[in-house]
């Protein structure tokens, strides 16, 4: 009986979900396509070369909520192929022109909008069928319990069967029973299938896709180089600035000392007192040297212990969750840590909140983190909030960040970075 009353809840809720869908479809799909195609045809004119990238960032939206349903709803993942924008794109009418031709030479830009063709046609018509099976039995039910009556004039019919006595109304309402019983069946499958039809246009195929992993591998090789000279000119730097002058000063008041130690000894032991807490700075600031390259907490235990020793020194309440039957290469653990890292100090300088939530676990070959804090959002990727370095950081391994932080809150930053425990 639970199983049952569980089948009809999902089916139910599959059904709320289709009338969503279905409004998106018609109403979201249908304008977003009259629009694309006359701020295209424009283009010749001027005028499309101002609206093109405002309608197909609109179109890019449109498509992410939909893929955004589609994992949440029906697990179905729909990748986000779309090419990144330079750095160095000009303002004004010029980077109009300059972000219409990088947009529609984007592989991605086409499939979108052949996708908001067959998502008013096949995608509506999955939807409407998953919402029909549910709602379409009523009429049944309404009709044998005497509505029929009601149609003195002419008979009314139910899908196939006229409806003009009792007897027929009993059979439309059998008929409805079996409508239902198929939607309660079938409905939580329609779903996924109108997001499967959906990822079968959205998603790059397997060439596009190789090639687009060859661009980002290129570019986060590029990435990787620099960054890892401006590392070992930070090292340089702390090496230079911190315990190297500690250690020459402590040279050079044992140096004194070593003069002072018969004419002046009480001078000579306050010259070793300094030179003892010098060396003791010099070996902390070491050890936080060490500690920036590569934790010792994470070398010994591991990712989650490593995040836990994180979280202990927040400001705020937080919580850990680790999932994980193994570890990852130590690179990897090296990049997830660091990027927990930043993105907690962004959470502790710049959200305001109270509370922050980790979950670490590993699946399909995949180690996905998230960071979830309850402050006031407004965070994204290129405000100078530090999303984009942890986005290079991830990059170098293949790994891919998304940020959901509207204004108010909450911020939850996701990261995942393909890999296998060992």
């Amino acid at each position: 009986m639970n199983a049952i009353r569980t089948r009809v809840r999902g089916a139910l809720l599959a059904a709320g979900r289709g009338v969503v869908l279905s409004i998106a479809s018609l109403a979201g799909s249908i304008t977003l396509f009259v629009w694309t195609v006359l701020s295209i045809v424009f283009i010749p004119l001027g005028i499309g070369l101002v609206t093109t990238p405002y309608v197909l960032e609109l179109v890019r939206k449109h498509a992410n909520q939909r893929r955004l349903l589609a994992v949440t709803w029906s697990d179905v993942r729909i990748p986000v192929p779309y090419r990144s924008f330079p750095k160095d794109l000009r303002t004004g009418f010029t980077g109009q022109v300059e972000r219409t031709t990088l947009l529609l030479k984007d592989p991605a830009t086409w499939r979108d909008i052949r996708w908001l063709l067959v998502d008013m046609t096949a995608g509506y018509v999955v939807s409407t069928v998953a919402v029909a099976l549910l709602l379409y039995p009523v009429e049944g039910f309404v009709l044998a319990a005497g509505l029929w009556r009601v149609f003195t004039d002419d008979r009314c019919w139910y899908a196939f069967v006229p409806v003009d006595s009792q007897a027929t109304g009993l059979a439309a309402a059998a008929l409805g029973v079996v409508l239902f019983a198929t939607g309660v069946l079938v409905n939580e499958r329609l779903l996924r299938l109108h997001f499967v039809i959906a990822r079968s246009v959205l998603a790059p195929t397997h060439e596009q896709e190789l090639a687009r992993r060859i661009d980002r591998l290129t570019e986060t090789r590029h990435e990787a180089v620099d960054t890892a000279a401006s590392e070992l000119r930070r090292i340089e730097r702390d090496l230079h600035d911190g315990a190297q002058a500690r250690l020459v000063a402590m040279g050079m008041n044992l140096g004194t000392v070593e003069a002072l130690i018969e004419k002046d000894p009480a001078q000579a032991k306050k010259l070793l007192a300094m030179a003892r807490e010098s060396s003791a700075e010099a070996l902390t600031e070491l050890r936080d040297l060490v500690r920036g390259i590569h934790p010792p907490v994470l070398a010994e235990r591991g990712l989650g212990d490593a995040v836990r020793a994180l979280a202990l020194r927040l400001p705020f309440e937080s919580e850990v969750r680790v999932e994980l039957n193994g570890r990852a290469d130590a690179a990897v653990e090296s990049a997830a840590y660091f990027a927990v890292s930043e993105t907690l100090t962004n959470a502790a300088k710049h959200s305001g909140a109270d509370r922050v939530r980790v979950e670490i676990h590993h699946a399909d070959a995949m180690l996905r983190v998230s960071v979830t804090d309850n402050g006031r959002g407004g965070a994204a990727v290129g405000s100078g909030s530090g999303l984009s370095g942890i986005e290079r950081r991830l990059g170098t391994f293949d790994g891919i960040m998304a940020v959901s932080s509207p204004a108010g809150g909450p911020t939850m930053v996701t990261m995942e970075i393909p890999c296998e425990l060992s």
